[in-house]
């Protein structure tokens, strides 16, 4: 029996496992494409709601989703992992002995409404599916271990939409190097993965809601650019949840990281002090360089002194806020 079911001219959709294939990407355009992306959670976008995708925050998981007119983000590592997609194929063909099929098809599950996946290859003749990863070198080891979270929160996100009892993810290396791993089914994490994204979908984008801070730089960057300027006005912060309590924390903080920063400074410091004039020492396999280096800057003050009309014609006011955190009284 196909994995891929050709339905009858009645029904409304083609299916691959338990999902609807409801729009065929074979020949859709990328605008088209992005814009399908915006209607529900796809596999990536599962691991940023989890905390886990190394490259992407919720808050800006939720800028993606609600833009008016989503664009491509062009870089050359996903533009080699799209087309060495069909290689990594097969190998796992040539190394495992299992066939592969392409899907073709944008799919989503009556279960849980608000999810998407698009799978790389089908795997014929069992209720499995197989992702195709590229990385550098760097992450080889990682990848001996076992699977990297993201990409393991990824596939248990495609098991949930299409019902498979397992999957197979293969990644090539650095070029050098190939390596495949199988994952089961995980029902109690995929119950809690559809769980959150259910609650990000309905809470966060559907009623255009901020997800809740995850110290991320995005998340801090969107504040900034949100609330550029003050209103000069003071607010007693009620509805901050043990607020109190996060400030002394806050505190806590404050303290380990000077007190960090000091031991950081004493063993540079130390290092230093033996280097004296050598530009390059090593402890180990490890390798210290001290280098002399020189930087061209003006000198404002001089300037400002001898040619005031310069300064001014050139200057430029920029505006930003200053967050700073009081001790108490």
């Amino acid at each position: 029996m196909s994995d891929i079911a050709i339905l009858s001219k009645d029904e409304k959709f083609r299916k691959y496992l338990g999902a609807k294939i409801v729009a065929d990407t074979k020949n859709m355009s990328k605008e088209e494409w992005l814009k399908h992306r915006q209607e529900g959670i796809g596999g990536s976008d599962a691991s940023a709601i989890a905390g886990l995708n190394p490259w992407k925050s919720s808050i800006q998981l939720y800028m993606d989703k609600k833009q008016a007119d989503p664009q491509e983000i062009k870089s050359l590592r996903m533009e080699l992992g799209n087309r060495l997609e069909g290689l990594v194929a097969e190998l796992f063909t040539e190394e495992t002995g299992l066939k592969v099929r392409n899907v073709n098809g944008m799919l989503k599950n009556d279960k849980y409404p608000f999810a998407l996946a698009n799978i790389d290859r089908a795997i014929v003749g069992e209720k499995a599916f197989l992702e195709c990863k590229t990385t550098g070198s760097y992450s080889l080891k990682e990848w001996q271990d076992g699977i990297p979270g993201h990409y393991e929160i990824q596939c248990l996100h495609y098991m949930a939409i299409t019902g498979a009892t397992h999957c197979y993810i293969a990644a090539l290396i650095g070029n050098s190097d190939f390596i495949w791993h199988k994952i089961d089914r995980d029902e109690e994490t995929i119950d809690y993965l559809m769980q959150i994204e259910k609650e990000f979908w309905e809470e966060n984008i559907l009623k255009d809601i901020l997800p809740i801070p995850d110290g991320s730089d995005a998340y801090s960057l969107y504040l900034k650019e949100k609330y550029k300027k003050s209103n000069g006005e003071e607010i007693e912060l009620h509805l901050l949840k043990d607020g109190t309590d996060k400030l002394l924390r806050h505190d806590e903080i404050v303290t380990s990281i000077k007190g960090l920063e000091v031991e950081k400074k004493l063993i540079e410091q130390e290092i230093q002090l033996h280097m004296e004039e050598f530009e390059v020492a090593k402890i180990g396999n490890r390798k210290i360089t001290w280098k002399t280096s020189n930087r061209n800057t003006i000198d404002s003050k001089k300037l400002k002194a001898e040619m005031p009309e310069i300064v001014e014609k050139y200057t430029k006011t920029s505006t930003s806020r200053t967050f700073k955190i009081g001790g108490s009284k």
